[in-house]
């Protein structure tokens, strides 16, 4: 168990590098745009990138899953591999160049619809371009994971955010190109990406198969549902939030902002839930193939109930440490000269606590997929994330009204909790595990009580270096507790790190 454990860690610590690298300078951005664009044009920004994340699924309709699936089970047969690959890409193409052509077409009445005016519809069609670019990207990045080549996978993440980092600094700031030039500096850097996976098409051939096409859609087409609805759980907020009427923006913010504003603070301030999403995102990379590589091995039930225990415990304690600190990192004048995000953006840093506690219970449905996928019992998947995303939509409606950003908030812990239970019900009706529930329940219980109570007290210490240092007993408090719930995981990741050490 311990060799397998190792392989999953391995794997996640070497697209974990890559993709935190690839986040990491990728938030650079986020500072640059709230400090040179104004909050509406990054309120613009945020739900032209919120509608993008959902249309990638539209585009993609879960072939990147079904592919991966297709292709470990010819591990066991005869078929051949690349006739797959040339499948999957040749379908993509063609559909995302039709779809493609369809917003662009309707880019006007688009604009419109997702809450923006028609003279943004330039921005719509500039979404049109990254889309397309991102999904030829999608059978090629699948292909690296299944075969584990790791290092190709990293250059082609991590060249291409550089890309867009340094296309957008230079579009920004010497050239003041605006708006525009967010936009510009993405399709560069997906285009810089796809050039650099070009040796991954050495594969692909002039070939189609519609049996194998269908294969392909069976596993994959309920992922559609599915990942728009998972989607919204997170990205809901923002299209009803540039709903909100403007009457309840004065009475919650006063009269210098509009619906854009909100959405562009929001959207700001909720994007340092990278912490979590960067960690749950490395995890599911090295996840996915993990599980369905070992799910009929004797002890994977076992295997599986460790990997979910420590996964969760590290990811509540990661929200309890940021939900301590990020807000002063957000508020620090660094160097005297500037923020991490200006002080009109601070009105919305009361939605972080809500926001890091929703990826949580994103961390256990993740590991929860596996027993859905492995058992083949996918068309359950819908029926999860539109429970999820049904919950998040109507507290949405109901609160936003009401509490603005912190309703928001709310909801979006309401929907991911919910997709948690719903996720739990299906998956261990199918592929039963006895998983450590009671002790992880009592540490979520914990770790919220913790948070409450260093709010409350905050006001007792004067020196920020007394505050800090209450944060830190906090955090180490929540460790030991978490280590005397569950020795027997901890153990297994002592011996992991003792054995690598003694071998150096």
């Amino acid at each position: 168990m311990l060799s397998k454990l190792k392989l999953l860690f391995k794997d996640t610590v070497i697209y974990g590098s890559s993709t935190i690298l690839a986040r990491s300078l990728n938030y650079l951005l986020v500072p640059l745009y709230a400090n040179k664009l104004t909050t509406f044009d990054n309120g613009v920004q945020t739900i032209i990138y919120a509608n993008i994340a959902i249309a990638n699924v539209l585009f993609s309709y879960g072939l990147e899953t079904s592919y991966l699936k297709v292709v470990s089970d010819t591990a066991h047969s005869d078929r051949d591999e690349t006739q797959l690959f040339s499948t999957a890409f040749i379908t993509l193409f063609l559909t995302s160049t039709l779809f493609a052509l369809v917003i662009i077409l309707f880019a006007p009445v688009i604009a419109q619809l997702i809450g923006l005016s028609v003279g943004d519809y330039i921005f719509v069609r500039f979404a049109a371009l990254i889309l397309w670019i991102d999904t030829l990207l999608v059978i090629p990045f699948a292909e690296l994971r299944l075969k584990r080549k790791a290092l190709q996978f990293a250059i082609a993440r991590v060249v291409g955010v550089v890309a867009v980092v340094a296309s957008a600094i230079i579009l920004i700031v010497p050239l003041h190109a605006g708006l525009p030039g967010v936009f510009i500096a993405e399709a560069f850097g997906s285009l810089v990406s796809l050039l650099l996976v070009i040796p991954v098409f050495r594969q692909f051939r002039i070939f189609f198969s519609a049996d194998q096409l269908r294969d392909m859609l069976r596993i994959g087409l309920p992922y559609v549902p599915t990942g728009i609805a998972g989607l919204l759980i997170h990205l809901i907020d923002r299209n009803i939030l540039i709903r909100i009427p403007q009457t309840e923006i004065e009475r919650l913010y006063g009269h210098s902002y509009q619906a854009s504003d909100i959405v562009g603070i929001y959207g700001r301030i909720a994007a340092f839930g990278v912490v979590l999403q960067l960690f749950i995102q490395v995890f599911r990379f090295a996840w996915q193939p993990f599980f369905l590589q070992h799910s009929k091995d004797a002890e994977a039930k076992r295997l599986f109930q460790h990997v979910l225990s420590i996964s969760t415990l590290f990811t509540m304690f990661l929200a309890l440490a940021a939900t301590f600190f990020v807000p002063d990192l957000v508020r620090y004048h660094y160097a005297e000269r500037f923020y991490l995000l200006p002080p009109p953006y601070w009105i919305g840093l009361s939605i972080l606590p809500w926001i890091f506690l929703s990826y949580v219970f994103d961390m256990i449905s993740t590991n929860l997929s596996a027993g859905l996928l492995i058992t083949g019992n996918t068309r359950y998947l819908p029926v999860v994330t539109f429970a999820g995303a049904a919950v998040t939509a109507f507290f949405c409606w109901w609160l936003i009204p009401l509490s603005g950003m912190d309703g928001a908030a709310y909801a979006i812990v309401a929907g991911t909790a919910v997709m948690c239970f719903v996720m739990a019900w299906y998956s261990l009706k199918v592929f039963p595990i006895r998983y450590d529930w009671e002790k992880l329940s009592l540490l979520l219980v914990v770790g919220i009580a913790l948070a409450m109570l260093q709010l409350n007290t905050a006001q007792l210490f004067q020196q920020p270096l007394m505050i800090a240092f209450s944060k830190v007993g906090y955090l180490v408090l929540y460790l030991a507790i978490s280590v005397f719930f569950f020795r027997q995981e901890v153990q297994i990741v002592v011996v992991k790190v003792a054995n690598k050490i003694s071998r150096k």
